[in-house]
């Protein structure tokens, strides 16, 4: 029994040595990805997590670079589409209390639409961009249901079933739960409320040029509107993704493929799509994964449930060029999923 105990003890140990191995092997990796120049250059935030715990932090560039204040990992950036997500769980949290039914035609929670569409429309179809609208008015472009148009409005729309049933706006909902997660430094956009949020850039042949505008309004907070930081999104991935905020039943509905869809960033070939979240299978690992891009910010957050990992990458810069969005972002998600699919 002893010797036995013994060879586990070597083993766990030997284990825990090659995990140490690669850990710094993929953090000498990283580091010198994000200090390249050329073809861009990075400028934000990188944090990896497993198990609860910082497996890699970094941060690089600036809040602004007109002032040239070097960025801190508390700051705040805007996460544009990955804001999606969030709203996906509040409709969820709806339809746990029975005041949503997913297969119900939109205009059951939308009155107000006249469109004829909105009686075939289900909040199901909204979720995973399967419901063929291009604008409120004007006809659908596919029967909903055959095909896959991403795009922000359905998320405008899902915004206004979340208030129109709870009786409660979007940024209520939404701020409630970030406080009832601790998530303290996460909140809706608000042009009186900026906290530490750095600037956006936009990056013109190698120049930083400050945006100083927003496409972010009231009307599209649930599409664009989440302003967080690189700890609270882990805080989030943690809570979301063991139970903490959705029962079993409409999580597992959130995280099922329900349509294909390609996005460069997690290959070339069509990946699965549920409720605001992608369902990706590269390397003989499951992933879920998104981005966000807008206003000179550009975000990718990642859970790996099989191994409770969280790749969280965000950035107040957008390229010139659409190649180079997600350069470091899907560079990193490589390094890591590589070496852990190792």
């Amino acid at each position: 029994m002893k010797f036995k105990t013994f060879l586990s003890c070597v083993f766990i140990l030997s284990l825990t040595f090659a995990f140490g191995q690669d850990k710094k092997a993929l953090i000498r990796q990283i580091d010198s990805l994000i200090h390249l120049k050329q073809p861009r250059p990075f400028n934000g935030v990188v944090l990896l997590t497993k198990n609860g715990k910082v497996l890699y932090e970094k941060t690089q560039g600036f809040k602004n670079t007109d002032s040239k204040k070097p960025i801190e990992p508390d700051n705040q950036f805007e996460i544009m589409s990955n804001t999606k997500q969030i709203t996906a769980v509040l409709l969820l949290k709806e339809v746990e209390k029975g005041k949503v039914d997913l297969q119900s035609p939109i205009k059951k929670y939308l009155p107000d639409l006249t469109q004829l569409w909105a009686d075939s429309v289900t909040v199901h179809q909204l979720l995973n961009h399967t419901h063929g609208i291009v604008d409120t008015g004007k006809p659908l472009v596919f029967k909903p249901g055959t095909d896959y148009k991403y795009g922000n409005l359905s998320n405008n729309l899902l915004g206004r079933i979340i208030e129109n049933v709870s009786q409660k706006t979007y940024r209520e909902l939404a701020e409630s739960l970030f406080q009832s997660l601790k998530m303290k430094n996460t909140f809706c956009y608000s042009e009186n409320k900026k906290s530490r949020l750095v600037s956006g850039h936009e990056l013109e042949k190698q120049v930083f040029k400050v945006v100083n505008r927003t496409f972010i309004s009231e009307y599209n907070l649930p599409a664009d509107g989440v302003i967080t930081t690189a700890k609270d999104l882990a805080t989030w991935n943690a809570k979301l993704h063991q139970g903490k905020i959705l029962q079993s039943k409409t999580y597992k509905l959130m995280t099922a493929s329900s349509v294909l869809s390609q996005h460069d960033v997690f290959g070339e070939e069509k990946m699965g799509y549920g409720y605001g979240i992608r369902i990706v299978e590269d390397k003989g690992i499951t992933y879920f994964g998104h981005t966000g891009l807008g206003d000179g910010f550009a975000s990718l957050n990642i859970y790996v449930p099989g191994k409770d990992i969280s790749i969280i990458v965000l950035e107040n810069v957008m390229a010139d060029s659409s190649d180079l969005y997600y350069y470091f972002e899907k560079g990193i998600k490589d390094l890591v999923i590589h070496n852990f699919a190792n």
